[in-house]
């Protein structure tokens, strides 16, 4: 019972945050305007969802790397993530342009530090790969 109180904070916050960033800070939806911002430099966080396709999300993953732009993974499907934006259709990203609230993109969890690090490498390790 202790544990589920505690998964629903982080969640909140989460929410709570998109309610903000919706109301009050610059937004794209979509995967091409999403690719598009990150490859101006406008991005300073992007939020995934978990159930989009794998290429999508190791592209955005690469491109998020070369432009140091953390990427928060949602944990639902695209349906949750559009009606949390307020939209009735499916949003398989996110980016933030202007959050609104500096502490927002601070209070979400995600990747930060050695991890970021660690993936970024096998990340460029995949590119490699692929590019041969």
């Amino acid at each position: 019972m202790v544990a589920a109180k505690e998964m629903k904070k982080p969640l909140e916050s989460i929410y709570s945050g998109l309610q903000v960033i919706m109301k009050s800070g610059m937004y794209v939806l979509g995967y091409k305007q999403t690719l598009k911002m990150i490859r101006h430099g406008k991005v300073k966080q992007i939020i995934l969802v978990n159930n989009s396709p794998a290429l999508r999300k190791s592209e955005i993953d690469y491109y998020a790397m070369l432009a140091k732009t953390g990427v928060h993974q949602y944990s639902g499907n695209t349906i949750e993530l559009g009606l949390e934006c307020g939209k009735y259709c499916g949003v398989c990203s996110l980016a933030i342009i202007d959050p609104g609230d500096p502490d927002i993109i601070r209070s979400m969890p995600g990747l930060t530090g050695e991890k970021q690090n660690m993936q970024n490498s096998s990340l460029m390790k995949l590119a490699r790969a692929c590019l041969k």
